[in-house]
């Protein structure tokens, strides 16, 4: 290890850290199933599915197979004149997955783009019906939606991590969540009194991720969609964290289906797409909207095209992601997952410095109250042979869905514990 360690720590840049003073990071040799091996033979149960990627746990054999499959024969070629049939395969797929009419699919390689091709889709959309006028972008608090510069001018201002780039940003406008009705009034008439230069409204669906793990009701999410319609304003629903049977359906948006008929405008994919072996995202849009960039006229084209779009290998290892969803129970674990993390993660509630406990799909989250030691949280956890990574004020769990109740038990109870020796130390 000290071959590769210590003379490649001195040449990284580590995401979302104060180099000055970051903690060294953990150094990984293997993952298995739901384990994490470091270099110094420990080995960690990840609570948070590498990002909330993981959703088969790591190296499954089916998985890996069709990437090997795929590496023998075409790694990759350019996606503009060509196609090949991992790609051709995985975008019918998905639009047979998703609600209503989107069918229509646009690989890229990672959430924050796909976020990104989402707002070229929506203002060129109405640019090409010849409203040019109709370009802002309706957000919400607590929204988080990528670290590009057009995604941060959609994250909250105030507690996310993007303030130190105030004023060089497009400038958006930030709603409140219309989760009473006093919120609900106030969110219809922004959209009626603005509505004339809106291009679209984007929301995660259920819950706000890196926002803080917050989370809303069904009947929120359908309002939003019933707003947009009624007011003539693009549904953008930002499915890159929840999508993929995170909160307990395939996808969030399907549950707001049972108190009403949504179909979003647009969605953005990425993080469980491909089972969390390669990079992939996509962008899904609407038939009217596809329509809309039919044309004689060259300008009316989206132009757009990154240069690993529809990577053959992460498309292959997408479909047979897809077909893990086909053949193993993982909506059936999902419920197993949220039921456990309700009962186990119920005592935190009664921890000083707690200030609410949170609880959808597998997805579990406890929000603290006062200041939080992030790495001396994380550095306890470990100890503890779990990995959790809380950020903000929050400590949550996104295992994978293969996790096993008494792993998951290990993680709960690591989590329940470190938050007691904090709670003592109040």
């Amino acid at each position: 290890m000290s071959d590769w360690l210590t003379p490649g720590l001195a040449h990284i840049w580590l995401p979302y850290s104060q180099m000055a003073t970051t903690p060294t990071p953990l150094p990984v040799v293997a993952t298995q199933g739901v384990r994490i091996r470091l270099a110094d033979g420990r080995e960690l149960i990840d609570g948070i599915s590498s990002w909330w990627t993981a959703c088969h746990g790591y190296n499954h054999p089916h998985i890996r197979a069709a990437v090997e499959r795929q590496l023998a024969t075409l790694p990759h070629v350019m996606f503009a004149g060509l196609v090949h049939e991992p790609a051709l395969r995985l975008a019918q797929r998905l639009a047979a997955l998703l609600p209503g009419d989107l069918e229509r699919v646009f690989f890229t390689e990672s959430g924050s783009v796909a976020v990104e091709v989402a707002l070229k889709m929506a203002i060129q959309y109405w640019r090409n019906k010849g409203r040019a006028e109709k370009k802002r972008i309706v957000h919400f608090r607590h929204a988080y939606h990528g670290d590009t510069f057009a995604t941060m001018a959609l994250c909250d201002p105030e507690e996310g991590m993007h303030a130190l780039f105030a004023g060089s940003m497009p400038d958006q406008i930030m709603a409140e969540l219309p989760t009473d009705e006093s919120l609900r009034h106030a969110f219809d008439l922004l959209l009626a009194t603005h509505g004339e230069r809106l291009a679209a409204v984007i929301i995660e669906p259920l819950v706000q991720g890196a926002g803080g793990m917050k989370m809303h009701d069904a009947a929120t999410l359908a309002f939003v969609a019933e707003s947009c319609r009624r007011h003539g304003v693009l549904l953008i629903v930002d499915e890159i964290m929840t999508g993929f049977g995170r909160t307990g359906r395939m996808f969030a948006c399907e549950e707001a289906n049972e108190l009403t008929s949504i179909v979003p405008d647009i969605v953005c994919l990425s993080k469980a797409l491909t089972g969390g072996t390669l990079p992939l995202a996509a962008t899904v849009a609407r038939r009217h909207v596809f329509e809309a960039f039919l044309s004689d006229d060259p300008s009316a084209a989206l132009m757009h095209g990154p240069t690993y779009m529809a990577n053959p290998l992460a498309c292959a290892a997408a479909n047979a992601s897809l077909d893990l969803f086909e053949r193993e129970p993982r909506l059936t674990q999902v419920a197993a997952i949220e039921a456990q993390l309700k009962a186990e993660l119920a005592t935190c509630r009664e921890l000083a410095g707690v200030a609410a406990v949170r609880v959808k799909g597998a997805i579990g989250a406890v929000e603290l109250a006062g200041t939080v030691d992030l790495d001396g949280l994380r550095r306890r956890c470990a100890e503890l042979g779990v990995w959790v990574r809380p950020f903000g004020k929050v400590v949550y769990l996104m295992p994978p869905f293969v996790i096993d109740s008494a792993d998951l038990s290990v993680l709960t109870s690591a989590v329940c514990r470190v938050l007691a020796e904090r709670a003592a130390g109040l």
